[in-house]
Parts: C-alpha cells; structure tokens; sequence
C-alpha cells in the first residue's frame, strides 16, 4: 500500500488546473465542490488588486483566469478547480466596476456596468445595486452583484457618474435600471 502525498496548494498549479478544464465562457465553479485544501497566501485589495504572496499579481491574464474560478460560500472566498478548493482573502468585493454604459431612460434604462475583470453585468433584479453607508464618515459604498453572490465596489468616477443621472422616487433618489428602482439615499436627506 503507497502513503498518500500531500500536495500544498499554489497558484501556479490552480492555474494549471483550470487551464486544463478551461472552454469558452466562465468555467461551471457552481458544479465543483472539491475537498477544502488549505488557504493561500492570496489577496484581493478593496481597489481589485490581485496580491500573491504579498506581490501584485503583474499578468492581467492570470488575475483574470483567478477570477473565473472564484466562489462565495457562506462569506468566505474561495478559489475553486474540479479537484481543489482554496481560501483566499477579499478586503471589501472581489471586483470594482470601473465604467458603465446607459441604454434607454427614464424607468426603461438599462445600467450596464464592467468590472477591472472586463466582466460585465446588467443592473436590474438579478443584479442589485446597494449602497452601504459607514457609520462613522456616512460615505457610502455603492456595489453591484455580477454573478453568483460575487459583487463589485462601483469606483468613485462611476458612482458620480450615476448620481448625475438619478432619480427621485417614493421618497428616495436612487437609479432606475431594468424597471427596478435601486434606493440609495432618503430624498429628505439630500435637502439637509
């Protein structure tokens, strides 16, 4: 009978795994539940900088192989392959939408956003925009889901951007995209 060898999980050979499993499109990390593994020494800062052992990841290809495989499971990340299951850690979301692109108006507009991935994700009941708010400063921090409970911090520039084009409805001013209207403050708050 031959001992079993235990194989320390790393990036390099995450990302050959997924090279390896990889077609057109998002890899399917809703269908894996490979054995947990261990953590890695891997790191999303809250402006979508990939950190490998403490250095950023240089490869904007390699950070986005990364990201396909990236699953949420009860508030923790996890980088997954059909074999192999990861921790890593995410400082606030593991993406930041950079830009968006509005078609229509009024109540019919669609809010597109894309991500630093170059993902991209329709705003409506699907995909949610919510804005947190710090309980110290009261500046908020707008997000928008892009798939399977993994969300985007909405850049600064993009969130300006988006007050401009807001509305005022039910007594909150918010957005309308998809015929769903995202509240992001109390329009009495904004008279203050």
């Amino acid at each position: 009978m031959s001992a079993q060898k235990t194989v320390t999980p790393s990036a390099e050979g995450l990302a050959a795994s997924v090279r390896a499993t990889k077609s057109r499109g998002l890899p399917p990390v809703h269908l894996w539940n490979p054995p947990f593994c261990g953590d890695l020494d891997m790191r999303i800062a809250r402006d979508g900088t990939w950190f490998y052992q403490g250095t950023p990841i240089g490869r904007f290809e390699l950070a986005r192989l990364f990201a396909s495989i990236l699953k949420l499971e009860d508030g923790k990340y996890f980088l997954v392959t059909p074999v192999e299951k990861v921790g890593i850690t995410v400082d606030d979301a593991p993406f930041v939408a950079v830009d968006f692109t509005v078609s229509g108006d009024g109540s019919d507009q669609v809010l597109t956003f894309e991500t630093n991935m170059g993902d991209l994700s329709e705003a409506g009941p699907e995909n949610a925009i919510r804005v947190e708010r710090d309980p110290e400063s009261g500046e908020p921090s707008p997000y928008i889901h892009i798939r399977a409970g993994l969300e985007a911090l909405i850049d600064r520039k993009s969130f300006y951007r988006l007050v401009d084009i807001g509305a005022h409805y039910d007594d909150w001013f918010g957005l309308w995209s998809k015929g769903t209207f995202f509240p992001i403050i109390p329009s009495a708050d904004l008279s203050d």
